[in-house]
Order: C-alpha cells, then structure tokens, then sequence
C-alpha cells in the first residue's frame, strides 16, 4: 500500500446499515485496501442519532457542526477540531446538533466486519 491523500469530496456516502436516522458513512480505506484499520468519513443530518454499543474502537474527529457523545450517563460535546474515542464494547449515543455533521473516522479492527 502507499501514501494516500483524502478530502469529503472524495467520500461516496451511503446510510450507515441499520440507521434508521440520516447517519451516513463512507469508507476510504478499509480490509478490501488490505489496511489493519478503517478510515472515511461520516454525514450527520440535523438531529440524527445513532446508539450502539461499539463492536470496534472508533476514533472520531469532527470536521464540521457539533455531534455530543453519551456513554455511562456522560456527555461530552465535540465541535471542530475534537477526537472522541469509543472504546470496543462501550454503549454510546451519538446526537447530531441542529446544524449537522461532519466526521472523519479510524477503526480497528474494520467495522464492517464486526458487524457480521
């Protein structure tokens, strides 16, 4: 594999299976790329919200709008600039605010796979 570069304009986004919500994901990288990780991107829709309990450590970075991440009765809001990490196996809801938004994303081991 070598050096890749990415922007949002590169992401082909598709409903995030099983949301019900307008959670979208786009990977760039992932087990078809033979990486050990996933990477993309993920689109909010305003007020969307997503709970699972996390089959993969996921590492979120917010690139645009705000997303607040509850888990354990804690919720920690993440603007521009902020990286939540959800380890494997914690429960988590993830709420859009009202303006949307915009994610990239890193998870090991690959999502898609953890989800059967």
């Amino acid at each position: 594999m070598k050096v890749r570069r990415f922007t949002v304009a590169d992401a082909s986004f598709a409903r995030s299976p099983g949301q019900e919500d307008e959670v979208y994901t786009a990977n760039l990288v992932d087990q078809r790329d033979g990486a050990p990780i996933t990477i993309g991107y993920g689109r909010w829709a305003a007020g969307s919200e997503l709970t699972e309990t996390m089959a993969v450590d996921d590492i979120m970075i917010v690139l645009e709008g705000e997303l607040s991440v509850t888990s354990d009765g804690e919720t920690h809001r993440a603007g521009p600039g902020a990286i939540v990490h959800m380890p494997k196996g914690e429960k988590v809801t993830i709420r859009a605010n009202a303006q949307g938004a915009v994610t990239a994303y890193v998870t090991y081991p690959h999502w898609q796979e953890a989800q059967g």
